[in-house]
């Protein structure tokens, strides 16, 4: 694993390390020179990621949440680990438009803005034992090269 990098980072869940967790995520991913659009895909991904866990997982209590960063070649992966409730029904948790949380005003878009601007998104977590949420995003792959 000689051409694997790798970064992990753990901060308490209150909303305003939200931004600080985005701008990290993107500085790690510098390396592999993304486009703006990519970077400002995977801070969108981080940022409904991190959401989730606090208002989900942690109902705004203050823990930990953890995001564990690598790349691989052109490969972009990062992991939102959170200790909190977990999901009962991980599959109706996925489905747009759906929230726990009405009264929240939250769209309940989480996992489809992640799977939308991420190559991949999957989900492990049980009640009880928190969630971790795993994203995926080749970089560089819409990159016409010069003739």
């Amino acid at each position: 694993m000689g051409n694997t990098n790798e970064m992990m980072i753990e901060f308490d869940s209150r909303s305003c390390n939200e931004g600080f967790a985005r701008v990290a995520v993107a500085a790690f991913v510098t390396q592999l020179n993304p486009t703006l659009e990519e970077v400002a895909d995977i801070k969108t991904a981080i940022s409904e990621a991190i959401t989730n866990s606090i208002i989900h997982g942690y109902e705004n209590e203050v823990k930990k949440i953890r995001i564990q960063c690598s790349v691989r070649e052109r490969e972009f992966s990062v992991s939102v680990i959170d200790y909190g409730k977990g999901i009962e029904d991980i599959e109706k948790a996925m489905e747009p438009l759906f929230t726990t949380k009405p009264e929240k005003d939250r769209a309940g878009m989480g996992f489809a803005f992640m799977e939308a601007f991420m190559d991949s998104v999957e989900v492990i977590s049980s009640p009880g034992h928190g969630c971790t949420v795993h994203m995926k995003k080749k970089i560089g792959t819409g990159i016409i090269p010069f003739m």
